[in-house]
């Protein structure tokens, strides 16, 4: 069964359409959610925990469809950071637990203790005068602390110095080590996702491009650079997408389809999703 599951999602907005959104994150799995600001991430995860209602489509979560009254429980099994935290200014992080231990029926202190000395939290500091990194630690320490089987990011390690991000993805890994775990995680930042995402699903402009297995992913496509003509003489329906530079064109490519023995240049998971975005809806 799969943790999260999205079928023909639409959800419109005054200039804005979430169009037919379709993907679904395995169990066990970490599923990077990766588009533009405003391609429509935080409406996507808004949507998965109920928080709007769609116009159109199913949305199954933990089983459940999350507009039954059933999802009412399962919001005990799910963490959730978004991309902005809230709780109350006056409380600092040792009474944050104390409230949380109140609201959560597995909440367990050992745990939260334990998270907030990892990710380095003061205890008696208020929250009102943490940054906005603190904050995020704080949200991802209440996520975690609650026996939770599917964690929901939103922006989780944004404003995050890269030693912090590197501990909290460690985090997200060992999290995801009982098969009975799922993470899904959206982020700007590409590289992250690329250290720890079993899949991706790229929005772009409301609609998805894609939903596929990371590594799959880079191994369907290359960067290659050489002239314009060369560039023309490639299989039809090799380029995806192009970009001129000084000296020479630079394109995301179809490897399957170059011929033997084309040089390819070092391809990352963030090299992709930005020519994939440049060539639209046409990827």
């Amino acid at each position: 069964m799969n943790a999260i599951e999205l079928h023909g999602v639409t959800k419109r907005y005054d200039g804005f359409l979430l169009d037919n959104v379709s993907f679904a994150l395995p169990r066990g799995a970490i599923l990077g959610l990766v588009g533009e600001n405003g391609a429509g991430k935080s409406t996507t995860i808004k949507l998965i925990m109920d928080a709007i209602r769609r116009d159109a489509g199913e949305i199954r979560v933990l089983g459940e469809d999350n507009q039954s009254p059933a999802f009412r429980a399962v919001k005990e099994d799910i963490g959730v950071v978004l991309d902005e935290a809230y709780f109350p200014e006056v409380l600092n992080a040792t009474q944050v637990g104390a409230v949380m231990k109140q609201t959560y029926q597995r909440w367990n202190d050992a745990v939260y203790m334990n998270h907030l000395k990892l990710l380095d939290i003061p205890l008696k500091k208020a929250f009102r005068d943490f940054s906005r990194g603190m904050k995020m630690k704080l949200a991802i320490a209440v996520a975690l602390s609650h026996d939770p089987k599917l964690l929901i990011l939103d922006e989780a390690t944004s404003g995050l110095d890269p030693m912090v991000r590197d501990e909290i993805l460690t985090l997200f890994n060992d999290f995801t080590r009982d098969e009975e775990h799922s993470i899904l995680l959206s982020s700007h930042i590409v590289s992250d996702l690329e250290k720890v995402c079993d899949y991706i699903a790229f929005l772009h402009k409301g609609k998805l491009v894609l939903c596929e297995e990371k590594d799959r992913l880079l191994e369907q496509y290359a960067i290659v650079k050489m002239p314009q003509y060369a560039l023309d003489q490639l299989p039809a329906d090799t380029v995806v997408s192009s970009k001129s530079g000084p000296y020479a064109v630079e394109a995301l490519v179809k490897r399957d389809r170059l011929p033997h023995g084309t040089q390819t240049e070092f391809t990352t998971l963030e090299t992709v999703i930005l020519f994939l975005a440049r060539g639209g809806d046409r990827a």
